[in-house]
């Protein structure tokens, strides 16, 4: 028994927009694909980050559970010259142990980065991240070993961590290509692709 095979027709005027918006659909998860460059938008990066935290990160032999949390994530409007140009990330930041409970909010972390693009995880990774702000008050006044265990966390969530990580789809459209540079700016953050 042959089953019915539904079939429709657009008008020959939709059919430039019906494919123009199945290109856009496409591009959804790796950005927007334009020649030689693909570009991401703040609101992509938030919502994969949103999807990682909070995380929670031992510290000083387990006596204390630095919590990270409620990321927020913005890029700079101006124009940046390649490499030069930072996103800024805002985090609040608990603090277990100690008689203190990590799920609180105990203080702020900002910080500034650069970003580079890592073939092996397919990621967007903190490249030469600063600690802007630190504002902990349960860690005690900024010293040596609270400012020591911050870069400590930075420099290891910049190295195995990616703010953004290209799904399946958005790899196997860029098969074939060299990704070289990552600029920030303008709002978004540009992948430069080589042939």
């Amino acid at each position: 028994m042959r089953r019915p095979v539904l079939r429709f027709a657009l008008p020959s005027k939709l059919v430039p927009l019906a494919f123009a918006l199945w290109l856009l659909a496409g591009c959804s998860t790796v950005g927007a694909l334009l020649g030689n460059q693909v570009t991401f938008s703040a609101a992509q990066l938030q919502s994969q980050l949103d999807k990682r935290f909070p995380r929670d990160y031992d510290k000083l032999g387990g006596l204390v559970t630095l919590r990270v949390m409620h990321p927020r994530l913005t890029i700079p409007k101006e124009a940046a010259a390649p490499g030069s140009g930072r996103l800024h990330l805002e985090f609040d930041v608990g603090v277990g142990g100690l008689g203190l409970a990590n799920d609180q909010v105990a203080g702020h972390l900002a910080l500034e980065s650069g970003l580079r693009f890592d073939p092996e995880t397919r990621g967007l990774h903190l490249v030469d991240p600063s600690l802007v702000r630190a504002d902990v008050p349960a860690l005690g006044t900024m010293n040596a070993v609270t400012r020591g265990m911050l870069d400590q966390w930075l420099a290891e969530y910049a190295r195995a961590e990616p703010v953004y990580r290209l799904d399946d789809n958005a790899w196997q459209r860029l098969s074939g290509r060299t990704i070289g540079d990552t600029t920030i700016g303008k709002g978004v953050v540009t992948l430069q692709l080589e042939h």
